[in-house]
């Protein structure tokens, strides 16, 4: 693991730290312009999720509606009703989005999935760079908004379902993360830049509160507009 990698473990925790827990939970406040464009305006806007820490499994709960709730894996995506029977069923979930573009509609099974992936990811890091398989690198610096953040490239294993293989993470002089890059395979490649913000401690652990995801031109600069997700949380509790 990358010297850079390690700092920011050690900066949101430790390792030790985080091992020590098999969940997170957190309520959810989301918003932006990709769940309309996917026709599924409104089915998260305000939900829970838990997501497991040792294995890759999330699930958000409701999901659309008191009746349902989601259940995640790489392989198998389902959504069950509240005893967790199940109504509906994607195994192989990933391929299932092939030839997809930006524009292309959601099931609500392909949902889930995104849901499922993105959650997974964004509460397990940084402490997913220390994951088997999973490699990083520092990259050098960048300048924004008249700050200089270091970069750390990551590379995914195949194993790790996730947005993209390759991605990059932006770190401040506290070693806290400040941006996540990443390209949305399941979404033709669409790149994004996902800033977090509003870092708040739970039982020792630094999480970002506030996420806001703007697209990402070939330079790495944002664009200001559109939002493309907003994601706000609170109650987050680890167990």
């Amino acid at each position: 693991m990358d010297d850079l990698a390690k700092r920011i473990i050690d900066a949101h925790g430790g390792l030790e730290r985080w091992r020590s827990f098999k969940t997170v939970t957190a309520h959810l406040v989301q918003g932006g312009a990709l769940w309309g464009l996917k026709g599924k305006a409104g089915v998260l806007d305000d939900t829970n999720v838990t997501v497991d820490l040792r294995r890759e499994h999330a699930s958000h709960a409701p999901f659309g509606d008191a009746g349902r709730k989601s259940s995640f894996t790489p392989d198998l995506v389902e959504l069950q009703n509240p005893q967790g029977d199940t109504i509906e069923a994607l195994p192989n979930p990933r391929a299932s989005f092939a030839g997809h573009t930006l524009e292309t509609p959601w099931s609500d099974l392909q949902l889930a999935y995104f849901a499922g992936i993105a959650m997974w990811t964004y509460l397990n890091m940084p402490f997913l760079l220390a994951e088997e398989g999973v490699e990083s690198t520092a990259i050098g610096a960048w300048q924004e908004k008249g700050d200089t953040w270091q970069r750390l490239h990551v590379r995914f294993p195949a194993h790790i379902a996730t947005h993209s293989t390759e991605q990059t993470l932006y770190v401040g002089d506290d070693g806290l993360l400040r941006r996540h890059d990443y390209d949305v395979e399941i979404a033709g490649d669409t790149p994004g830049a996902h800033y977090v913000s509003d870092y708040r401690e739970v039982d020792g652990i630094l999480f970002p509160t506030k996420r806001r995801i703007y697209p990402r031109q070939p330079d790495g600069q944002s664009l200001a507009e559109p939002l493309v997700v907003s994601i706000d949380l609170d109650h987050i509790a680890l167990a």
